[in-house]
């Protein structure tokens, strides 16, 4: 998937040492975009963590590409990085081509970023992974384009703010209902209800109208899950990977989901 790729390189590829530019022009890990202007991108190889092929490495220690991850610990993504030939520097360095962060970045030092880096997060990017923002921009985008074109959650409620909106909605239909904190992952801390007593409100968190009938498979509730990148909002730009993941789930009322998990490995087409 193309992430990134320095401006030396760039600036290589429109110099005119043609012996260069052809051997790049056939490398697996560069692709060219654009029209007059040719822009070499950096294609990543999974399977390179594992061949360990020195022909693969060759870019990244050539242009002397690096990388620096703060905040979080992500093995995959240095081991794909170290696999390319990149090197990685100090967290505190200014002087990489790739930060890959577990955090948003702050508005002034995205100001700082050169044309030659780039960070794994886009601006506001949580406006839609978290579950309390993207209700929100749901509910503009009804108000905005009307109720129909957007009509892609169940009734849904934002508690301790909508609480008493909530319990009203809950005396004409005592559910069962169900609650997700506001900025969690992987199914923590949801719970179903039946009473909103059941619900503890120290903390922001959504509920919803359970779908009484909702498609099954063998009789268990799932959710399916589409793994994309996106590399640009403007102009849109979305790679969708070609396989998804079907989870099975089984709920218990008023508890938390129970931990068995039956995989389910779909073709996307």
């Amino acid at each position: 998937m193309p992430v990134v790729m320095a401006r030396d390189l760039e600036e290589t590829a429109s110099s005119s040492e043609d012996e260069e530019v052809i051997s790049q022009e056939d490398h697996p890990c560069i692709m060219w975009t654009g029209g007059c202007r040719r822009i070499p991108v950096l294609v990543f190889h999974a399977d390179a963590i594992l061949t360990k092929d020195n022909n693969i490495r060759v870019i990244g220690e050539r242009y002397h590409l690096s990388y620096k991850i703060v905040r979080t610990d992500s093995r995959l993504v240095r081991s794909i990085l170290t696999a390319h030939g990149f090197h990685e520097v100090h967290p505190s360095s200014t002087d990489y081509n790739l930060m890959w962060t577990g955090s948003h970045l702050k508005p002034f030092l995205l100001r700082t970023l050169s044309e030659a880096q780039k960070v794994n997060h886009f601006p506001r990017s949580y406006e839609l992974t978290r579950k309390d923002r993207l209700y929100k921009n749901i509910i503009r985008m009804q108000h905005t384009h009307g109720f129909k074109a957007f009509h892609i959650l169940p009734q849904t409620f934002l508690l301790p703010a909508e609480y008493a909106e909530f319990c009203n909605s809950y005396s004409k239909d005592r559910g069962p209902w169900i609650v997700k904190p506001v900025a969690s992952s992987r199914g923590r801390g949801v719970y179903l209800i039946n009473n909103p007593n059941q619900i503890s409100l120290e903390e922001n968190i959504l509920v919803s109208r359970y779908i009484n009938n909702p498609l099954l498979i063998d009789d268990f509730k799932f959710d399916v899950r589409l793994y994309v990148l996106v590399t640009s909002y403007d102009p849109l730009v979305i790679y969708l990977y070609e396989e998804g993941l079907a989870r099975k789930r089984n709920w218990k009322m008023g508890n938390t989901m129970d931990k068995r998990r039956l995989p389910i490995y779909v073709q996307v087409l």
